[in-house]
């Protein structure tokens, strides 16, 4: 196909290969090391640093194709997504790029030669704007060809550029496209309608503005440019949407396949299939870049994002997970231009079906209540549903509150956000005032005592001991000069060997020697950015402000917290190994007893996994590896492949710690000086802590060792206790759990066959002509409780049962089932929220089954009793 997506993809980097530009792969969608950006969101993102003189690189001209997301804080086009022509939460964005070598003159003359020679553009269709003092570009839009009569002046805010209030700035040209009279709009740039569209940016970089406003032209001029693939792709096929392009008819198409309709024939269905497409593409590049599903930051964007087009495929008919189905579609697109997205493949369908599935529990619970709320309000002849009613929905179901809003959106109506806020406040306020938080403040001590002592050196990566001068003591909130023998202090000394807790490592413990006093620390910390503090009791003499003092590290502590901590760096490369790239550190605890790493994944971990994790990391033990730190640029140790966390704030300078070719992050904690030094790695436990987020708590050395002994021990009393060889243990396990399984069930049999013939306990009686039977089944369990209302059921055909149970903890089991040809009139669900407030308990269901507990089992027959009224009321209305 003539200018196909690929074809121009291709073409515009050989292009500007051609015009001297080095082709940059994409960076991630998640930003390296800027904590200002949730996602990439432009091809110039990953030279930010270049263009603030905060770095450089080998080239001067630079060609990419970067892959971008907007769905999240300031650039958000979520909400505009399947409802226009050109919105996207996931594209591609062209850019070429220029350090201080060409300018304004080369940068024009190459966007006009790629559009109108390279693409084949037609000129008479080009429209150029410009900033209003620039006359420069005029001339040069001019020299090129561009009539005056399609160069139109702007003001700051279309051709403008500034990256933030002070920094690199400059005026820009934009080249538009008029797609002609059949698109509805104004036929010159920046009118109404869609008509006219920009197509390219092309920034120039000339000032600096300072923190006044004034500009200073820079020394080494820029140039940034950026352009929409979808955008290019579509008016180069001469389609009037970006869906018709080549982009996105493959994935429109194999989604109208899924829900059984043809994309085109209705208005509604056609934007529920834009919205799927669009974001089954967000879904599988972010997953690829290492994002999975979770409640905060990243991870709830694409929740919203997934979500979203779950809600779409419901109304295109589709009720069942489909969505994991259909990222093959994406793969096979754009498998060839990114073969990382090939590469997660596996991990994007499974994290995506078990994401569905969630939320399909949420929306079975939660879209009947909605659709009752919204035909209420209707009926009343009101357009705005309640915010006190949509947060009970939102609090209640955890329904979002953005398919809240944009399902109000399409029947014509909207939500009290207003309201909503406060209730959600309310809600807040309550669990403040319940919980007993009070708000945080900086302890003005340790504030003082920052300004005043300043920073603390740290020396012990290389040392355990070192003396140093002991600037402070802080007794309480009280600086004093000395203290003595049973006092609690926190000391400030000029340099440390103390390892201060951060990181996820706990703090050194060890002791400060004085002339005439010693100090157990306990604890060493840094309540501030640059000051670190020991924290013990002056077991003997006195400590004076200014004595110098012989600071000690607990070798044996520290040298356990080292061996978890290079092993905590092994778990995050074995598991980044074994699961896939998706998987990043959530959270870490490093002590010297154990360590605990919490890590994004979607599932829980088998015991083949769990055992290849312990393996590897053994492995990597064994082989004695040098365990090596290095201090460097934040974007070289980036470049080389070093791991960098979302949230975390570097420096400009970081300390990388590597293992060899395995692992390399940033780290400023301590570690073993060769992965032998860890000695055996045994993990304890694996669980789940969070969704999408898992825990594994693992011993090392020592540790690890004790544990096996201790394993060992127990498996030789099991031994002892079944009287079998520890090689027969697991097969004499299973045979007698086998057994002990058989005599369960015989003895709820049992009990079930007794329940079932209790006639005294029981008391049925026909009620409007409907048969209510109700019986008290003390003995039974809740299991026991349905299985013998389900026989009532089969023998009663049509009718009411109610059962109810006392239990040996002084607590009350409540069921009632009622048979579907009565539930028209009788719900379940009603009947058992009187039975339960009769017993001091609640409860609910659906309107055939419900169940309820309580607390006062001496009104359980008051509450069976009760059963029948409420029947004959309910016939009644």
């Amino acid at each position: 196909m003539k200018n196909s997506a690929t074809e121009l993809r291709r073409a515009f980097i050989r292009y500007f290969e051609q015009h001297g530009h080095q082709a940059v792969p994409s960076s991630a969608l998640i930003p390296q090391a800027d904590p200002t950006l949730l996602f990439t969101n432009a091809g110039m993102n990953q030279f930010k640093r270049v263009f603030l003189g905060e770095e450089s690189r080998a080239y001067k001209r630079a060609v990419t194709v970067q892959k971008c997301l907007r769905a999240g804080g300031k650039h958000n086009d979520l909400e505009n997504v399947g409802y226009t022509r050109r919105h996207h939460t996931f594209f591609e964005m062209l850019g070429n790029f220029s350090f201080g070598d060409y300018f304004k003159e080369d940068a024009i003359r190459f966007g006009w030669e790629f559009l109108t020679e390279t693409v084949g553009l037609a000129k008479d269709r080009l429209w150029v704007t410009i900033f209003r003092e620039d006359e420069e570009a005029d001339r040069l839009w001019r020299k090129i060809g561009v009539p005056a009569s399609r160069i139109m002046r702007c003001d700051e805010k279309d051709n403008f550029w500034q990256m933030a209030d002070t920094g690199p700035c400059g005026p820009c040209s934009e080249i538009h496209f008029d797609q002609g009279a059949v698109v509805p709009g104004d036929d010159r740039p920046n009118g109404e309608g869609d008509r006219v569209i920009e197509i390219w940016n092309l920034v120039f970089m000339q000032y600096n503005r300072d923190a006044a406003g004034t500009l200073h032209p820079l020394p080494k001029p820029s140039i940034d440019t950026g352009m929409g693939l979808e955008r290019l792709v579509a008016v180069a096929q001469g389609v009037l949407s970006n869906y018709d392009s080549d982009l996105f008819t493959p994935l429109l198409t194999a989604i109208a396949n899924r829900a059984g309709v043809k994309y085109g024939d209705n208005d509604q269905l056609d934007r529920s299939m834009r919205v799927v497409a669009d974001h089954l593409r967000a879904i599988a590049f972010l997953m690829t870049d290492g994002v999975l599903p979770s409640n905060e930051g990243r991870g709830y964007v694409l929740r919203r994002i997934l979500r979203r087009a779950a809600r779409h495929g419901r109304l295109l008919g589709i009720v069942e997970p489909f969505l994991y189905g259909l990222t093959t579609s994406v793969v096979e697109q754009m498998g060839a231009a990114y073969s990382e997205v090939t590469r997660a493949a596996g991990t994007i369908a499974e994290a995506t079906r078990g994401e569905e599935e969630r939320f399909i529990a949420t929306l079975d619970q939660g879209l009947p209540i909605l659709n009752d709320m919204i035909g209420m309000t209707r009926a009343a002849g009101g357009t705005v549903l309640a915010g006190g009613d949509v947060f009970k929905l939102y609090d209640t179901y955890g329904f979002p509150m953005d398919l809240i809003t944009e399902a109000c959106r399409e029947q014509g109506m909207t939500v009290d956000e207003p309201g909503f806020d406060a209730a959600i406040e309310e809600q807040r306020a309550r669990a403040r005032k319940t919980g007993g938080f009070e708000q945080v403040t900086a302890r003005p001590a340790v504030a003082e005592l920052a300004k005043r002592v300043g920073s603390t050196q740290f020396v012990g990566y290389d040392r355990l001991e070192s003396d140093s001068v002991l600037r402070a003591i802080l007794k309480g909130e009280q600086l004093v000069k000395e203290a003595s023998e049973g006092d609690e202090v926190e000391l400030a000394l000029d340099a440390t060997p103390f390892y201060a807790e951060g990181g996820g490592q706990v703090g050194d413990c060890g002791t400060l020697l004085g002339p005439e006093g010693l100090v157990e620390i306990t604890d060493t910390t840094r309540p501030a950015p640059m000051l670190i503090l020991h924290k013990g009791i002056v077991q003997k003499g006195t400590i004076r402000e200014g004595e110098q003092l012989r600071l000690a590290v607990n070798a044996s502590t520290r040298q356990d917290a080292a061996r978890n901590h290079t092993a905590t760096h092994l778990v995050h490369a074995a598991l980044r190994d074994l699961l896939g790239p998706h998987v990043k550190q959530y959270g870490s605890l490093v002590g010297p007893n154990r360590l605990r790493f919490d890590f994004a994944h979607f599932r829980p971990l088998s015991s083949r996994d769990i055992d290849d994790i312990e393996s590897t990391v053994n492995e990597e033990i064994r082989k004695n590896e040098a365990v090596c730190a290095e201090v460097m640029n934040i974007q070289d140790a980036v470049a080389n492949g070093a791991l960098a966390f979302f949230g975390d704030k570097y420096g400009e300078q970081v300390r990388v710690v590597s293992v060899e070719s395995f692992s390399k992050e940033l780290c400023g904690g301590t570690h073993v000086g060769r992965t032998g030094d860890i000695g055996l790695f045994r993990i304890v436990s694996e669980g789940g802590v969070a969704a999408g987020v898992r825990r594994i708590e693992a011993q090392t050395g020592s540790g690890a060792y004790t544990l096996m002994k201790k394993l060992e021990a127990d498996v030789r009393e099991l031994s002892d206790v079944l009287k079998v060889g520890q090689s027969e243990l697991a097969a004499k396990t299973r045979k007698l759990m086998a057994q002990l399984k058989d005599k369960e069930r015989e003895l709820e049999e049992l009990k079930l066959k007794m329940a079932g013939g209790s006639a005294a306990a029981s008391t049925a009686k026909t009620v409007a002509g409907v048969a209510v039977h109700v019986q008290r089944t003390d003995g039974l369990d809740v299991n026991g409780m349905r299985a013998l209302a389900d026989q009532l059921r089969d023998k009663l055909k049509s009718g009411v049962i109610a059962l109810g149970a006392a239990l040996g903890d002084g607590k009350v089991s409540l069921l009632v089932v009622v048979t579907k040809d009565l539930i028209g009139k009788v719900k379940a669900g009603d009947l058992i929220k009187a039975m339960a407030a009769e017993v001091g308990g609640s409860g609910g269901g659906r309107p055939e089954m419900a169940q309820a507990g309580g607390k006062d089992p001496a009104k359980l027959d008051a509450a069976l009793e009760k059963v029948f009224g409420l029947v004959e009321k309910a016939l009644q209305r």
